[in-house]
């Protein structure tokens, strides 16, 4: 256990044991990067490093076995079980009634934002004493999705951080906070995970043959999270219908549609928003789709085609539908 259990982004968690190895961790850090590489992952590890009981003075590990390292497992767990309890709440005042912080504590989105409510106890925490810790950490995951009126509370304790309190700021892209709030933290970028590290993932982890291997790379596109949880099989049941979609309407403008293919296009467009918890995955599905074919239209062959097993079929419609008929499609 410990920081070498960490995938990808090598030069993300030397920095952080860099920090720790010279007791100067900063009361305020930003973790930012894609989606899906582990900036939750590597927070929730220097919470652990920062009260370990076997860490040295001038160590720069945790063991992930003392009593510490289990309680910050178990507030983790109460701070996620929290969140879905209180998401599941109709009632806008009491969603936030009774908010208690613990020495580790997760703050994320209760409906589409982080509420002023959640920024308050934080404040209050943030500047009373750790219970079971020497060190408390609060980690605000989605940080862009701060309300703006709970912007200005969270920079006062971000100004003037406690000592026995760290604040953790996790979003995918740090220029969409403000800039005095990324002036008061120490920012730490992550690169999407290594090709090697997903491919070795895929295969021992998953299970995944040769013949797969290459589409769930490009699917993954360096994400940790989406490799481990990624379905190939739904994913290509998925996109099914917008290849219905596009093989219909890459057909020379020349010649009109027949019966038949009318009934298809009918069908597929059917079919694409007939599941409506499924609209925005089946959206993002087919904007990847297009993007393919705009790639392969002013690229050839491009390296950031996902669908690599679809190539032949891509420049199919690249050459039918040209720019013009794509762009009409994505705004469509």
């Amino acid at each position: 256990m410990g920081f070498n259990s960490f995938l990808g982004n090598a030069k993300a968690v030397e920095a952080v044991r860099e920090m720790l190895a010279r007791g100067r961790v900063p009361g305020s850090l930003l973790f930012t990067g894609p989606d899906g590489i582990g900036k939750k992952t590597l927070a929730l590890m220097l919470a652990k490093a920062l009260n370990c009981e076997r860490r040295r003075p001038d160590g720069n590990d945790f063991c992930g076995e003392c009593s510490r390292c289990r309680k910050a497992d178990e507030f983790v767990a109460s701070s996620a079980e929290d969140l879905a309890q209180r998401r599941g709440i109709k009632d806008a005042q009491k969603r936030v009634e009774g908010l208690v912080y613990f020495d580790l504590q997760l703050i994320e989105p209760l409906t589409r934002y982080i509420l002023i409510e959640q920024i308050r106890q934080l404040r209050v925490t943030a500047y009373s004493r750790p219970f079971n810790f020497p060190q408390r950490i609060l980690i605000i995951d989605q940080a862009q999705a701060i309300h703006w009126q709970a912007a200005d509370l969270l920079l006062k304790v971000l100004e003037e951080p406690p000592d026995t309190t760290t604040i953790i700021l996790i979003c995918p892209n740090a220029y969409e906070l403000r800039p005095t709030i990324r002036s008061r933290c120490l920012t730490l970028q992550f690169a999407p995970v290594e090709e090697a590290v997903i491919e070795r993932v895929l295969t021992e982890e998953r299970g995944l043959g040769k013949g797969d291997l290459a589409l769930a790379l490009r699917v993954a596109n360096g994400s940790l999270a989406l490799a481990r949880s990624l379905d190939l099989k739904a994913y290509v049941e998925q996109r099914r219908p917008w290849l219905a979609l596009l093989d219909t309407l890459a057909r020379p403008s020349s010649r009109s549609l027949s019966p038949q293919q009318w009934k298809t296009l009918f069908d597929a467009t059917k079919l694409l928003a007939e599941n409506r918890d499924r609209v925005e995955q089946s959206l993002k599905t087919g904007s990847i789709l297009l993007r393919d074919v705009m790639h392969v239209l002013v690229g050839g062959e491009s390296k950031a085609v996902t669908n690599v097993d679809l190539l032949p079929r891509l420049k199919t419609w690249a050459q039918a539908l040209g720019l013009r008929g794509i762009q009409k499609l994505e705004e469509g």
